[in-house]
């Protein structure tokens, strides 16, 4: 139970931090959705965003997990790990930002972005200053600064936003190139925010402690450009795979709504940040496969409310976008399932990390990309961005299933396979008393959110009767009381 308290503890606070900033994040989109001259012009952010996002897993190539695996051996120097890997990090990154300058005009073609290489030059350099600030930025959880950590994080997302305004909102200047001239500035002032906390001290550089985290990572990599594929290939292939004219447009209607299931991958992340560290901390006690089991199980519990909250509430969550969007929000539910397979899997990936079998993190990666690949070669011509949201969910539900079975056979942990069933039974069961009442009944907004709302108070009320009892909960709180 202490376990599972400082991981609540930790999700707390890197969970704040991480909500704070996406809910902050979300004005950018609404102001991106309004102050953008047209909606061809979020589809660039959109694919562009998405492409930088495939190379910070490039440029970090699995670096990150190897860190928090060599930093918890005793057999391990802990300051020469991470010197290693901050020196690593410090040179690939540096000589990627100097090939893209001098690259950028024949990059920028290829991406189809010819008249603006300024584009990509600004947002492969601020990537590369990204891939570099991760290995200090996993130097603070190992250190268990989550507070600094947290900080650092809400300075990148309050100067974005402030870059943002100023140049799109007061000076004017509605044009996609101000939103990237925001971040890089905003991700160059946080990184030198960062390195005085992070710079390394003792240890020296270990050429075969590198080999080792390589020969450890590189597995990774494969893993981490496939899994990240199968987040962002849909936004990266839509335009070459969009049959219509206004392939730029659906991107962006498409790009904005996925932004308003925003929610289910706050949580997604926040757990990630405390998790990753406590597992392998932790896998040194033989009885950790329990406090295992309760985190996938307390995870899916406030998933599945989570869903229900954003689904009932959906509209008022599609005010953050402007109306010119609203005709992609049906996807936001597919969306939102998508993030829940994509947490049950990440959670469930810990088996082969922690026995060193990181193949098979691979094998499910591939698996879900040419699942994607297929889906969206195939759908996108015919049905458009509704084959780009539902090739993800496949893909999850798909690799999610496969992780648990070869999972239980290779370091079976006991999920309480009985109380998550219970809980996924009863969320599809309200689902479905929702949108019955809504597409054969009920059509006024206000009504409707008055029926989610009861139904995500029966979903509490069972939450509070058999996992969370209030009555334990007070004990414990005035039995904490009592004892300081």
């Amino acid at each position: 139970m202490s376990e599972m308290k400082s991981l609540a503890k930790d999700t707390a606070i890197y969970g704040l931090s991480s909500i704070i900033g996406k809910f902050l994040n979300y004005l950018l989109v609404p102001l991106y959705t309004y102050a953008l001259a047209r909606v061809d012009d979020y589809g660039i952010v959109t694919n562009i965003y998405a492409w930088t996002a495939l190379l910070l897993v490039l440029l970090t190539y699995g670096m990150e997990t190897g860190f928090f695996r060599f930093v918890n051996r005793e057999d391990y120097n802990a300051p020469s790990v991470y010197k290693t890997a901050f020196l690593t990090l410090l040179t690939t990154s540096t000589l990627f930002a100097v090939l893209v300058v001098l690259l950028r005009q024949p990059l920028a073609t290829i991406l189809g972005y010819a008249d603006h290489a300024e584009f990509v030059a600004m947002m492969f350099v601020t990537v590369a200053v990204d891939a570099f600030a991760c290995i200090p930025f996993a130097y603070l959880r190992y250190q268990k600064r989550p507070m600094v950590f947290a900080a650092l994080k809400l300075l990148f997302v309050v100067l974005n936003i402030g870059f943002n305004i100023l140049f799109l909102v007061i000076l004017g200047k509605n044009d996609v190139f101000y939103v990237f001239l925001s971040n890089i500035l905003a991700t160059t002032i946080q990184t030198l925010c960062l390195l005085p906390f992070t710079m390394p001290k003792g240890g020296r550089f270990d050429g075969q402690v590198l080999k080792d985290m390589l020969r450890y990572s590189l597995p990774l990599l494969v893993l981490g450009v496939a899994g990240i594929m199968n987040q962002t290939l849909d936004r990266i292939l839509f335009p070459y795979l969009y049959t219509g004219a206004d392939a730029q447009a659906q991107l962006g209607i498409y790009g904005a709504c996925f932004k308003v299931a925003m929610v289910m991958m706050m949580f997604t992340q926040a757990f990630r940040y405390a998790y990753e560290p406590f597992v392998f901390a932790k896998h040194k006690d033989r009885q950790s496969v329990e406090a295992y089991a309760d985190a996938m199980k307390y995870y899916i519990i406030f998933s599945y409310l989570i869903l229900l909250g954003v689904i009932f509430y959906l509209d008022i969550f599609r005010y953050i976008v402007a109306s010119a969007y609203w005709e992609g929000l049906k996807i936001v539910p597919v969306v939102l399932w998508t993030y829940v397979f994509q947490g049950i899997y990440f959670n469930l990936s810990f088996w082969y990390k922690l026995t060193d079998e990181t193949k098979w993190g691979a094998y499910f990666s591939l698996i879900g990309l040419g699942i994607t690949l297929i889906l969206q070669v195939v759908g996108v011509p015919l049905i458009g961005y509704w084959a780009s949201c539902g090739s993800s969910l496949v893909c999850y539900f798909v690799i999610m299933l496969l992780s648990y079975f070869i999972g239980q056979k290779k370091a079976p942990i006991p999920y309480d396979l009985k109380v998550i069933g219970g809980y996924t039974a009863l969320t599809l069961g309200l689902l479905a008393v929702y949108y019955a009442i809504r597409l054969y009944y009920i059509h006024n907004m206000w009504i409707l959110m008055a029926i989610g709302t009861i139904l995500i108070g029966i979903y509490l009320f069972v939450l509070t009767r058999k996992d969370f009892p209030i009555q334990n909960v007070l004990r414990n709180r005035r039995n904490n009381g009592s004892g300081r």
